[in-house]
């Protein structure tokens, strides 16, 4: 086995010893990317360019394809989301049902489109074609849908 020189972490934070000890337990193989990314995302909150740089240096692979593989992905994220996330649903039944009114009244509230996170970063924005509550409601009972991190999902939500 061909022994490679160290790799220094991005900064002297001690979370940087977590993504160590999964590279480490994973034998710093390529075929480990997507555990090492959500370690890192874990840790961190989110999936930065210098942490997708050290990723890609520890397992010896092209930074193209660490980047590749973490916008792929719809559960790796590029930014901080806020303290609150708000994932409005879009699929067809929510759409017919009013969702664009409730996405528009959120955006306007918020000051911010889908994908963003405010600047004070308490909320983030989100519009998602399912989210998996629909199955609970009848159909005559259904509203667009919303959830929120950390929260229920909220059927039969209507913009104010």
């Amino acid at each position: 086995m061909q022994a490679y020189p160290a790799v220094s972490p991005p900064s002297d934070d001690k979370r940087w010893r977590i993504v160590e000890g999964t590279m480490r337990r994973h034998g710093r193989q390529a075929d480990s990317l997507i555990e090492v990314l959500h370690t890192v995302q874990e840790s961190f909150g989110y999936l930065d360019q210098p942490s997708l740089q050290f990723v890609a240096r520890s397992l010896r692979l092209p930074y193209s394809k660490v980047f590749g593989v973490a916008t792929f992905y719809h559960f790796f994220t590029l930014k901080p989301k806020g303290l609150h996330t708000c994932v409005v649903c879009t699929g067809t039944a929510c759409y017919i049902k009013g969702s664009p009114a409730l996405l528009r009244s959120v955006e306007e509230t918020a000051q911010i489109q889908p994908g963003e996170t405010t600047p004070d970063n308490q909320v983030s924005l989100y519009r998602l074609l399912r989210t998996g509550a629909r199955s609970r409601v009848r159909w005559r009972d259904l509203r667009p849908g919303a959830t929120r991190r950390h929260g229920p999902a909220h059927a039969k939500v209507a913009a104010p």
